[in-house]
C-alpha cells in the first residue's frame, strides 16, 4: 500500500536542506524548514512553505537536537522527515524515533543504518559478500598489537588507524612511522569517542596511491537494487571531498562493470532500500579495488550522477519511502555525458581554515552546461557553527574535456563572491593543472601539489584595495559630483 506524502520536513540547512525542497516544490509537497538562532534568515528558512524555530546555535542545541526536530515534523503537521546529509542523516536512533513518532523516514532503515555505521562489523558482511577488503586489523586497543599484526601480516608504513564509527574523513589518523603509534592510537580513540561516542578503532593498510571510486546505488523495498553507474571523488584535502567527477577516469568498461557489480551484491545482501552508495579505494598501481564504506544517505555528489543519468535521486528517495517500487531496471540506465562538480567551501584556499562573515556580493555561474546548488544569497550570514559549503558548482559535457572547459569558465569569469575567502582560487589551480587534466592524480594530489597549486593563484590583496579607492578618490576629485552619488 502507498503513502501519502503531502508535507516533508527536512531536517537540515544550507545546500542539502535548499537541494532537498527544489524536487519537493517539482512534485507539489510543501516544505517545512527547521532554524537555529543564526540561521533566522537562512536561505533555506525562506525557501520553505513553513519554517520551525529549534534552538540556539549550537548543533546539540538545533539540528542535531531531535526532540525538537520530531516535535517540529508534528507540529507542522509534516508526514515524513529527509535528512539531507551530515547532521542526523546516518544516525539509526533518529530514524528509528521518526518511525516511531508515526512519521515517514526518508532514507533506509534503522537497522541497515546501524548495521553500516559501524566499520567492523560492515568489513565483516562485506567480506561474507565477496568483496575485496584493505587489509587491515579490527578491535584494536593497544599498540602492540599493531605492531605484532604489521610483522604478522608483512604490512609496511603507512597505515591508517580509523574510528570504527567514523565517516566523512573524520577520526582518521595516517601513521608514518613507529613511533608515531601512540599518540596517533590515543588521538583516534578520543576523536572518535568525543564526535560518534564510540571508541572502537580499527588499522588499515594505507594505499598510497589510491583512487576514490564510489557507486551510486537506487534500491526499493521489493528487492530491486540497481547501480547508476560510479563517481571519482579522489581530489580531497584533509580527507574530505573538494572535485567529483562521474563517471571515472581511472576505470576500463571491464572494472567499471566489476566494481558496480560488486556494489549492487552488497546492496542486496544487507536488503538496502533508498539511496545510498558503496565507496571503494582503488589501486592504480595493481589495478585492484577494496571496500571503503556505505554511505547510507543522500551523498553530497549526488548531482553528477543525475547530469549523466537524467535521474532526479531525491525523488527516488521519497517514492521508495512511499512505497513505490523503482520506476525503472538497469538496462534502462544509460549514461552519456560528463559531469564534474566543485564544493565552494568558506575556506582560505591556502591554509583551509574558515573564512565566516557576511557575503556582500554575490554572483553565481550560469550559462550552457551549468548546475548550482546554492545554500546561499548575497547578503546571507555565514556562521561560524556549521560546515562551511556554500554551495555546489557543476559542470556537464559530451566528454571529460568540454565538462573541464565548462567548469573553468564558471570558477574564472562567472563566480564572484566577497565578503569571505573561498576555495575558488584552488579549485580553478586544480583543474587547470596537467596532471588533473589527464587523469594522473591520486588521493595525495592536493597535498604532493600544494605549493605549485598556491603559486597560481591571483587574488586582489590590500594593495589592489587600495589602489581602487585611490582611481575613486581621483575621479571624484577631478570630475567632480556624479548624478548618482
Amino acid at each position: 500500500m502507498e503513502k501519502t506524502i503531502n508535507r516533508i520536513l527536512i531536517a537540515n540547512r544550507g545546500v542539502p536542506a535548499v537541494r532537498v525542497m527544489h524536487t519537493c516544490i517539482d512534485r507539489k509537497i510543501l516544505t517545512t524548514a527547521v532554524y537555529s538562532t543564526p540561521d533566522r534568515l537562512a536561505h533555506h528558512v525562506t525557501m520553505a512553505d513553513s519554517a520551525v524555530y529549534i534552538g540556539e546555535a549550537p548543533p546539540g542545541d538545533s539540528y542535531l537536537n531531535m526532540d525538537r526536530i520530531i516535535d517540529a515534523a508534528l507540529q507542522s503537521g509534516a508526514d515524513a522527515i529527509h535528512p539531507g546529509w551530515g547532521f542526523l542523516a546516518e544516525n539509526h536512533e533518529f530514524a528509528q524515533r521518526v518511525l516511531d513518532a508515526g512519521l515517514i523516514w526518508i532514507g533506509p532503515s534503522p537497522e541497515v543504518i546501524r548495521l553500516m555505521g559501524d566499520k567492523i562489523a560492515a568489513k565483516e558482511i562485506v567480506q561474507q559478500a565477496g568483496v575485496p577488503t584493505i587489509p587491515g586489523i579490527n578491535n584494536v586497543a593497544t599498540v602492540n598489537e599493531i605492531i605484532d599484526w604489521m610483522q604478522r601480516e608483512d604490512v609496511e608504513y603507512p597505515v591508517m588507524i580509523k574510528a570504527a564509527a567514523g565517516g566523512g574523513g573524520k577520526g582518521m589518523v595516517k601513521v608514518e612511522h613507529e613511533d608515531e603509534l601512540p599518540q596517533a592510537l590515543a588521538r583516534v580513540r578520543s576523536e572518535s569517542k568525543k564526535s560518534f561516542g564510540d571508541d572502537k578503532v580499527l588499522v588499515e593498510k594505507y594505499i598510497e596511491r589510491g583512487r576514490h571510486i564510489e557507486v551510486q546505488i537506487a534500491a526499493d523495498n521489493y528487492g530491486n537494487v540497481i547501480h547508476l553507474g560510479e563517481r571519482e571523488c579522489t581530489i580531497q584535502r584533509r580527507n574530505q571531498k573538494i572535485i567529483e567527477e562521474a563517471p571515472s577516469p581511472s576505470l576500463t568498461p571491464e572494472l567499471r562493470e566489476e566494481i558496480c557489480g560488486k556494489a549492487v551484491t552488497l546492496m542486496k545482501a544487507i536488503n538496502y532500500s533508498s539511496a545510498g552508495t558503496v565507496e571503494f579505494l582503488f589501486d592504480s598501481a595493481t589495478n585492484k579495488y577494496y571496500f571503503l564504506e556505505v554511505n547510507t544517505r543522500l551523498q553530497v555528489e549526488h548531482g553528477i550522477t543525475e547530469l549523466i543519468t537524467g535521474l532526479d535521486i531525491v525523488r527516488i528517495m521519497i517514492d521508495v519511502a512511499r512505497g513505490k517500487k523503482l520506476a525503472f531496471q538497469q538496462e534502462d540506465i544509460h549514461p552519456n555525458r560528463w559531469a564534474l562538480e566543485v564544493r565552494l567551501n568558506a575556506e582560505d584556499p591556502r591554509t583551509f581554515s574558515p573564512s565566516f562573515g557576511w557575503l556582500t556580493r554575490l554572483t553565481e555561474p550560469h550559462g550552457p552546461g551549468v548546475r548550482i546548488s546554492s545554500g546561499v544569497y548575497e547578503g546571507a550570514l555565514i556562521p561560524s557553527y556549521y560546515d562551511s559549503l556554500l554551495m555546489l558548482i557543476m559542470a556537464t559535457g559530451p566528454d571529460r574535456e568540454a565538462a573541464i572547459r565548462v567548469m573553468d569558465r564558471c570558477l574564472s569569469r562567472n563566480l564572484r563572491v566577497e565578503g569571505v575567502k573561498t576555495l575558488a582560487p584552488l579549485l580553478l589551480s586544480i583543474i587547470r593543472h596537467p596532471a588533473f587534466m589527464c587523469g594522473d592524480f591520486s588521493t595525495r594530489f592536493i597535498e604532493e601539489n600544494m605549493t605549485d597549486l598556491i603559486s597560481t593563484f591571483v587574488e586582489n590583496g590590500d594593495e589592489d584595495e587600495a589602489l581602487k579607492v585611490a582611481h575613486y578618490v581621483a575621479a571624484i576629485s577631478a570630475l567632480g559630483p556624479q548624478d548618482w552619488m
